[in-house]
Formats: C-alpha cells, structure tokens, sequence
C-alpha cells in the first residue's frame, strides 16, 4: 500500500520527505542489495587504502586506493549536488558534504574525505532502516486493503478484483476473510471483526438485512453480500485515500521548517566562509587549519533530523491515531487538536444515541391516537430525518401514495403536506404557530412532533431519543484536557435541550437552531475563545456540514461510511462514541510533545557541535557522527507516536 508523506523545505535548501530522495537522502529509496554492496564495496577499499597508508609502500597506491573509496561511497553525492546547481538549487545537503570534502583533498586530508562519505552513508543506511520501519508500522495499521472478492458469474464462484465488481452483484465472504466492498448481508449470520475500522475489539453481529463495510473481518458463518458501493466509493476506498493524503496538510511546526531554512542556509554557508578566510586574513597564520574548521562546519550544519523526524512525528499520530478509530485528515489538524479551548457539540446522534421511537401520543379532542400517527406518517412519509423514520416505524402500515400532494420540507421546522386534498403539518410548536394553529404546552420530557390537519390542532407525538453511556464521561475528561468550555447547539426544543444540558454538565446550550443560526452560534463562540486556542464542533457529518466546515477542527461522530462525513470534517471518528475525540486530544497532545523534542535536542546539538567546529575542537569524523547520530536519535523518538499512548 502506498503511503505518501508531506513534502518539506529542508533547512539546507532543499525538500525533504521521508520517502524520497529530497533532501539529499535517500530515506526509503536507497535501501537493498546495491545499497549493502555500495556500502562493503567502499568500506573494503577505504580499509585497503588506510592500512596501505602506513606501509612502507609507494605513496600514490593508497591514495589512489582511498579516491576510489571516495569515488564509490560520494560519487552519488557529488553528482547530485552538481545537478541540483544546475538547477538552481545550490544550499542543500549534497553541496554541503561535496564542498566539505572537496575541500579536504584541497588541503590534503583524503584519508579524511573517505572517511567522511563512508561514515556518512553508514549513517543513511540506518536512518533510511528506521524510516523503513516506521513506514511499515503504518500501513501495518492500515493493512485493510482487500485482495479480492467471491464473486458469483454464471452460477460459479470464482476470485475477482474488488475493483471489478459491480453494485447490486453478489460476492461471498468466508470465515477469516475480510469484507471487500460495502453491501447488505441477504444470507447467512456471523459476527464481524471490525477492529481494523473502529479499533473496538467486540465483534459486531450481522444478520439478513443488515449493512456491512468493506474492512471488516468475518469471523464466523458464510455471509452473502449485495454490494451497494464500487469498491472506489467504498469504506476501506475512502479510509485508505484520507490516510494515504493525511499528511499533505502542513502542520505550523512543520512549516517551521521552511521559514526557518530560508535564513539559516545562507547564515551557515557565509559563517562556514567567514572562519575559514578570516582569522588568516586578519591575523596570518594557518590557512589550512581554518578552512579545514570551516569545512567541519558545513558538515556539521545540516538539520537532517528536523527534515525527518518532524514530518515523521505527524505521520506517526496520524497512523496510530487511525489505529485507534480516529481518521485525521492532516498534521495541521492534529496539531489543532492540541490546542483545543472550545468544544461545540450537536445533539442528535452525537450526544444522544439518535434512535429514535414513540414514546407517547397525546390526541386532541375530536381526534384519536391512530388518527394522529396516521396523519403525521403520512406527512412525514417523503423525509428520511430520523424523526420522520420513527413515526413511520411507528405507524407500520403502507403509505397510500395516490392520497398525498403537494409536500414542502420546511428547514428546522418541519413538514407541509396535502393529504386527501387537505393540508396537514408535521412539525414545531413554531411550525404550527406560524400558521396560527393554537398548541398544547408540552409538559413532557422528549421530541415532541405537532400535529394539525385542515388549520386544526390534532394533537402531538413524543419522541424519545437516549444519552449516550459516555457523554457525560466524555464531558468531564475533555475539561480535565483544559478545555475551558463545552457547548451544545441544538434545533430541539429548550426544555429538551435544557435538560440534556444539565444531564451532561455542558456550559451552555442554545437551542431551537436552524442550521444557518447554528453557523452564526459558531461564529460568536470561535470569538470568545483564548488566543491561539482552537475550536472544535462535533456533530454527525451529515446535517451539520456547514458548521463542519467553518470549524477549527470539524469532527464526524459515527460519519463511517457517509460521504458528507468524509467530505466535510477534518476528522472523523469512526465510532458513535464521543469519548474518542478525548483520545484524539491525547494523542495529538502526545506528538506535538515529541515533535518538539526533537526540534530542541536538534537545534541544541547541532549549536553545541557548530560551536566546537568553529572553535576547531571537533574533527569532521565528530561533524559526521554529530549530523546522522542526532538524526537517527530524533527518528528513533518520532518512531514512539506510532504507539500514540498519550
């Protein structure tokens, strides 16, 4: 599976990714055979050389011996460094070390120069490992890609490419095999794996009727399954693309990289010129001992472990947040939920289960029970919200088409229809109010759905809608994050938000929304919040996209498979449970802490060494251990996100 990482601006000039060869390293692409064979070739030679050195033999064998080293271990280096000037892009790693080497045949150091490549390529074949290995951690994780499908063609049973196959054809899951397109199950039983979407380790059953994801791992009975997406629109399709696209949104601290290369690059190589031509020039004296202190200095100055360990970071929580259940769709992102001050929650389906059910009828006079869940079936019968469906769930009777009419949603408020050639209305308290249509005052606890036929009150339908077991738990551990205010906006009525609201503790709740006054809500809330501090809204990705998108941070509750969901947030949280944006906040918490410090231990060696360099206390075999050494420590810290423990 491809998994493709941000491109950054070295702070030697050039882009750096962790999976190519942008920054003068190799890391990912230079690994195998020819790289070990490249490595022993040169070593072998070098050795040759450096033993003959001290032999009493004729002086040009050895050095003769150890230019091949050179030619062997920095060839590439040095061809790389005269392409990327031709280019125009001369402040990059490969320059840096081709100058500095260059430089010390200059002065007569070859034994030197060798040594420098040799260790050097030593260095990037294990950092080109670790990065080798936190690759494959990832798409470990995310190793839901299907193989193939069993498809039925003319009666048989035969393996095909998911990518050909068609919805409304049937294909065969067998125990131990995944799911590799979304469908509904019309035969068999069996309980469902689903670990690798959600990262909950309890099975889910399935039977007959029920709708299942491509991803999921049947761990028991022989399912068949009608495929309702093309493998491109499926789950596993859509995970695999976020995570894959994941880290092309920049977080700040990454961008920290790339202004700060814009100052640094051409700070160092002018100091770099400074000491070597200088102090001889103003005070006579070894011209070679301080080019040669100027060369260390190049060596020792480029950040390598910046380049790659802090893209590397951000990927990392992003993969081992994906393995918990949470898709983040970029490191700008999980660097947002660090910082999280605000949290606005939707009700319905986030808050609340979102399942709907009749929990009473309260009739008018003149009108019965049956009367008035007919009329409201039948005006709700057009509209999938999840009130409607549980009315007609309620009423469990066929819909006469041919007796309804005209029919008009009415945003936030309800519906208006014409039935049996009169009009009935299905909806608020201000539905039927704005048609002046008097209503009971509710005195129960639930959604409540008036109902009026011909300009006449009919009485109303309470539905019922459950707190989810953990928002209460989310609530209190997402203020124990630092979160200084969690907020609900709701189109529900003020009595049944009101309660909600002090059922769960929440700071503040607004309620009777339309989904424009939702926005604006919003817009005030993202106003009072502490500089620098972020906020987030949570709401079920499908009816909330625009206060999805106008978040900080737009957080899908439950949005698997829904492409609004996908579309719309930042992230997505792959189970109902609001406690998993807690876990994003840690986790997010977690990678910025060791991003930083590695920036810190980085920036903090490579000063000390810069010092000692220019100083002409370290050698430029210490410059070569300072640079790879302290790049492979910053990996080996950024490897730790993937565990994303907080």
């Amino acid at each position: 599976m491809k998994l493709c990482h941000p491109e950054h601006s070295c702070a030697c000039g050039a882009s750096a990714s962790p999976s190519a060869h942008s920054h003068g390293h190799s890391h990912g692409g230079g690994s195998g055979r020819k790289k070990i064979i490249q490595l022993a070739a040169g070593a072998l030679i070098f050795a040759a050389g450096l033993i003959l050195s001290f032999l009493d033999v004729r002086p040009y064998l050895p050095a003769a011996l150890l230019v091949s080293s050179y030619a062997v271990l920095g060839g590439e280096v040095v061809f790389r460094a005269l392409r990327n000037i031709a280019k125009g892009r001369v402040f990059d790693e490969n320059f840096l070390m081709s100058a500095a080497t260059v430089g010390a045949f200059a002065i007569g150091e070859i034994a030197e120069a060798a040594a420098v490549m040799l260790f050097y390529q030593i260095g990037e074949f294990f950092q080109d490992a670790a990065v080798r290995k936190s690759k494959k951690s990832i798409a470990g994780l995310m190793d839901i890609r299907p193989d193939y499908a069993n498809v039925y063609i003319d009666g048989e049973l035969v393996k095909a490419d998911p990518y050909t196959v068609r919805v409304g054809e049937r294909i065969v899951v067998k125990p131990g095999e995944k799911i590799p397109l979304d469908g509904i199950v019309t035969e068999g039983e069996g309980m469902l794996d689903t670990k690798s979407l959600t990262g909950e380790s309890l099975p889910r059953p399935v039977a007959p009727g029920d709708a299942v994801l491509s991803g999921c791992v049947s761990q028991n009975g022989l399912l068949t399954v009608e495929v309702a997406k093309p493998f491109g629109e499926s789950t596993v399709a859509k995970i695999i693309n976020l995570v894959e696209n994941a880290a092309d949104s920049k977080a700040r601290t990454e961008n920290f990289i790339t202004t700060f290369s814009r100052v640094y690059t051409p700070v160092i190589v002018l100091l770099a010129a400074l000491i070597a031509v200088v102090p001889p020039l103003a005070a006579g004296g070894d011209w070679f001992g301080w080019i040669h202190r100027g060369l260390v200095f190049l060596v020792i100055s480029c950040p390598c472990a910046l380049v790659i360990s802090i893209p590397l970071g951000f990927f990392g929580g992003i993969g081992g947040a994906s393995r918990r259940g949470i898709l983040i769709k970029g490191g700008n992102y999980l660097e947002a939920l660090s910082n999280l001050d605000i949290v606005v929650f939707d009700k319905t389906g986030t808050l609340t289960k979102g399942v709907f059910e009749v929990a009473g009828i309260l009739p008018a006079d003149g009108f019965t029970e049956a009367r008035v869940l007919e009329l409201a079936a039948y005006a709700e019968s057009r509209s999938n919200h999840p009130i409607a469906l549980s009315v007609g769930k309620a009423y469990g009777k066929a819909i006469a088409g041919e007796r309804l009419g005209e029919y008009t949603e009415i945003a936030g408020h309800g519906v208006r229809a014409m039935l049996d050639g009169k009009p009935v209305l299905a909806g608020n308290r201000t539905l039927l109010k704005s048609a002046d249509i008097p209503t009971a005052e509710p005195d129960e606890t639930g959604t409540t759905v008036y109902v009026a036929f011909d300009g006449v009150y009919a009485g109303r339908i309470v539905i019922s809608d459950e707190v989810k077991p953990d928002s209460r738990s989310a609530i209190q551990s997402l203020k124990a994050t630092g979160v200084s205010k969690a907020v609900m906006l709701t189109g529900d009525s003020s009595h049944i938000a009101g309660k909600i609201a002090r059922e769960l503790s929440l700071d503040d709740v607004y309620s009777q929304l339309l989904p424009h006054e939702k926005v604006e809500m919003l817009e005030t809330l993202d106003a009072a919040k502490r500089p620098k501090g972020k906020l987030a809204f949570v709401g079920d990705g499908i009816n909330d996209a625009p206060v999805l998108a106008r978040a900080d941070v737009g957080v899908a509750m439950g949005g698997l498979g829904s492409d609004a969901a996908i579309e719309a947030a930042d992230v997505v949280l792959m189970t109902d449970e609001p406690s998993k944006l807690v876990e994003a906040i840690d986790i997010a918490r977690f990678t910025k802490r060791v991003v930083w410090q590695n920036i810190i231990f980085a920036l903090g060696v490579k000063g000390l060494f810069l010092l000692l360099g220019a100083f002409g206390l370290a050698s430029m075999w210490e410059a070569v251990f300072a640079d790879v050494g302290v790049a492979l420590l910053a990996i080996l810290n950024a490897m730790r996100v993937l565990r994303a423990k907080g």
